[in-house]
């Protein structure tokens, strides 16, 4: 039995080896990517309630798009340097379900005190829509075409 415990052992202390493996560094938290964050919830209940329009006629549930699913394109100050009046374009990926991709729109929003709510949407363009391939099996049945 001793031996055992000592060839075990033996076994265990001659076969480590050393790790040479470099744990990868988190991302940086920048000021601009905080902010994005921030304006991306301001926006989202505007964003989602128009995917919901585009989508009425396509699919039989609305979907849904996430922060993490919004890339902004453009953004310029419509009255100069100070203005607090933006245009805003955003590239949104709408999902269903389990995080299943639907489509890619692109919105445009005016962002000023002047408009009611501050927020209005001024256009918009459907990119891409969902094709009965696109989908996973359980989830074709979705699809109104």
């Amino acid at each position: 039995m001793k031996k055992i415990i000592v060839l075990v052992i033996a076994m265990v202390i001659l076969t480590q080896q050393p790790s040479t493996a470099k744990m990868d560094e988190r991302p940086q938290e920048s000021r601009e990517l905080m902010f994005q964050d921030m304006l991306m919830l301001f926006l989202l209940p505007h964003i989602n309630m128009k995917i919901a329009e585009i989508y009425s006629d396509i699919l039989t549930e609305s979907p849904l798009v996430y922060p993490y699913f919004v890339e902004v394109e453009q953004v310029q100050r419509v009255n100069g340097f100070r203005g607090f009046h933006f245009s805003i374009t955003l590239d949104v990926i709408p999902v269903v379900g389990p995080h299943i991709s639907v489509g890619e729109d692109r919105l445009t929003f005016d962002i000023s005190p002047m408009n009611p709510d501050q927020v209005k949407l001024v256009g918009w363009k459907h990119i891409k829509g969902p094709q009965k391939g696109d989908l996973p099996p359980n989830w074709e049945h979705i699809l109104k075409r």
